[in-house]
């Protein structure tokens, strides 16, 4: 099913929405939740409540990209999840760890304007990302999005664990001076 026709059954408020959402992006869904939480059944249960948050965000929201739309629900709802537990008996570790990389390059949540900086500052990331070769932009989103471990990314593109540390720890570099270079206060 095309996601025009997907996101058509939510307007007609089709519980066949959820069946079709489920069949097409059920798995990537999963595979997001499972990444943060690391537990089968935490994980099945974030990717229902994306179903829900879903189907209570469309209408009156029209998303043009649901693999998009579905991800970001799912990885929000699995950060919240990831948030009620001790980060060092779940998942070993690795969403806290990954989260802790970033901090010096995502600035604090403060003030009114914060929806505005928000805005800015994803599309100042992206831009970022989408100057950078393929493989490390790949490697970035991989690490920080569906917060895979380092092993998993070395295994995976085949370098050494401190080959992707040290590709990350350069990005991460690039970015903070990107930001800064943007006039994003950190």
């Amino acid at each position: 099913m095309k996601d025009e026709e997907m996101v058509g059954l939510y307007w007609m408020r089709s519980e066949d929405a959820v069946a079709a959402t489920a069949e097409k992006y059920g798995n990537y869904c999963y595979s997001i939740a499972f990444s943060i939480l690391h537990n089968a059944e935490d994980a099945e249960e974030c990717v229902n409540d994306a179903y829900l948050a879903a189907w209570n965000s469309i209408p009156p929201h029209r998303p043009e990209r649901v693999a998009a739309f579905l991800g970001k629900i799912t990885r929000n709802v699995s950060l919240n999840r990831w948030k009620q537990y001790n980060a060092q008996k779940r998942g070993e570790g690795q969403t806290e760890l990954a989260l802790s990389e970033l901090e010096e390059c995502i600035p604090a949540k403060t003030g009114i304007e914060q929806a505005v900086e928000d805005e800015l500052l994803t599309w100042s990331i992206e831009k970022f990302l989408y100057s950078q070769p393929r493989l490390k932009r790949n490697l970035f989103i991989r690490r920080y999005w569906y917060i895979s471990s380092i092993q998993e990314l070395a295994d995976e593109y085949g370098m050494s664990e401190s080959k992707v540390k040290s590709l990350l720890f350069r990005m991460r570099k690039k970015l903070k001076h990107h930001l800064a270079k943007e006039d994003i206060i950190l």
